[in-house]
């Protein structure tokens, strides 16, 4: 049997941006996986020093921002699982509940540098695909055996950007950047501000 090729993109999403959109669906479109799932953590091991907004907001706004999109969908899996979420867990458990499905990670280039310090990062390199994206002035070294590299366009924006411009009202600096639904959500909810 074919297992779905199934692509986690993990990350706090606060806000999911066009950027997100577009390096998930370039994975589709070069037919490096059959589906990306938006992995929202709830609390991100590397990012404790900063509040995120709620949880349940943030999957919002990733299924506002994917809704549509062939092969793309938010996931809420983590939600369920111990806090902080350590990435070599929750691919353990998706491994047991979707048995039908073949599991890989896509990160960015910044975290790719920093990866030796994520909880057994070893064994997350000898047991499942990595896809390393573009992200700032990364001159990245060759990499290892079971690690790719995602030719992409490089998206000069950060959610921290977005959040520092919206708290700052100047909203049009940051609207080519999300799509006008996850923004409306972002007005009505009065987040960021």
């Amino acid at each position: 049997m074919n297992k779905k090729r199934t692509v986690i993109f993990g990350g706090s999403f606060d806000p999911i941006h066009t950027g997100h959109v577009a390096l998930a669906k370039e994975v589709i479109d070069k037919n490096i996986a059959d589906e990306v799932w938006f992995m929202v953590s709830p609390l991100n091991p590397h990012k404790q020093d900063r509040e995120l907004t709620d949880e349940n907001q943030r999957l919002q706004m990733v299924e506002i921002a994917v809704e549509g999109e062939r092969g793309l969908s938010a996931c809420d899996f983590e939600f369920k699982m111990p806090r902080p979420s350590y990435t070599l867990h929750t691919l353990e458990a998706l491994e047991r509940e979707y048995p039908e499905r073949s599991f890989s990670l896509l990160i960015g280039a910044d975290n790719w540098e920093k990866f030796d310090k994520w909880y057994k990062s070893d064994e997350i390199k000898a047991r499942y695909p990595i896809i390393v994206y573009p992200r700032g002035n990364n001159n990245m070294p060759p990499l290892p055996k079971g690690v790719k590299w995602l030719t992409a366009e490089l998206h000069e924006i950060s959610s921290t950007e977005i959040r520092r411009n919206i708290a700052a009202g100047t909203f049009s600096t940051i609207e080519k950047w999300l799509s006008p639904k996850v923004l409306n959500y972002i007005k009505k909810n009065r987040l960021y501000i």
